[in-house]
């Protein structure tokens, strides 16, 4: 019902892919002995594999949160940087660090990612982790922290949903 309300603005990016990629939702895991955690069927169900790849990247990102992106999301970040737009030797230590903390990743049959030892530890993932749908990429994140940050940043989000909500009011408004 949704789809006929809301047109989500289709955008043309880097790889080729035409549409916005709108990963949403918490999911609640567990990482087992082996050190594999299960991607969610919700959240894998959102990625079209034929528009964004099969593949998967896992990244530590902003905040050292790991981050799982679609192996086309990944490629669009990766050269995101263009030539001249930042000073040398800042655009060489992001291609370094962008490639060097970067793994390319397959899901186990049953939607399993094995995450090493190092990462985990970098990223400060405990037993409990919290997988969140962040647009076009999925984060990993501490169960407590996740509920930490939630707690800390709710007042900012809600007052930042109710002026959006106002935004679209006064458009519609302005149509009729």
């Amino acid at each position: 019902m949704w789809e006929e309300v809301v047109e989500f603005p289709r955008v043309e990016l880097l790889s080729g892919t035409n549409t916005m990629l709108l990963l949403t939702g918490e999911y609640p895991h567990v990482v087992d002995e082996k050190g594999r955690v299960l991607v969610s069927n919700k959240l894998r169900s959102q990625i079209d594999a034929d528009e964004h790849g099969s593949n998967f990247y896992l990244v530590l990102g902003t905040n050292g949160i790991l981050c799982l992106y679609p192996e086309r999301c990944f490629e669009q970040i990766t050269l995101a940087v263009a030539p001249g737009t930042t000073a040398p030797d800042e655009a060489v230590a992001f291609e370094r660090m962008s490639f060097a903390l970067a793994s390319k990743v397959e899901l186990d049959a049953q939607g399993r990612l094995l995450l090493n030892e190092r990462l985990r530890k970098r990223a400060g993932l405990k037993e409990n982790i919290t997988l969140i749908g962040v647009r076009d990429h999925i984060e990993l994140w501490n169960s407590n922290n996740w509920e930490q940050y939630l707690s800390d940043h709710m007042p900012q989000y809600q007052k930042q949903m109710a002026q959006a909500r106002q935004v679209v009011l006064q458009k519609q408004d302005e149509e009729l």
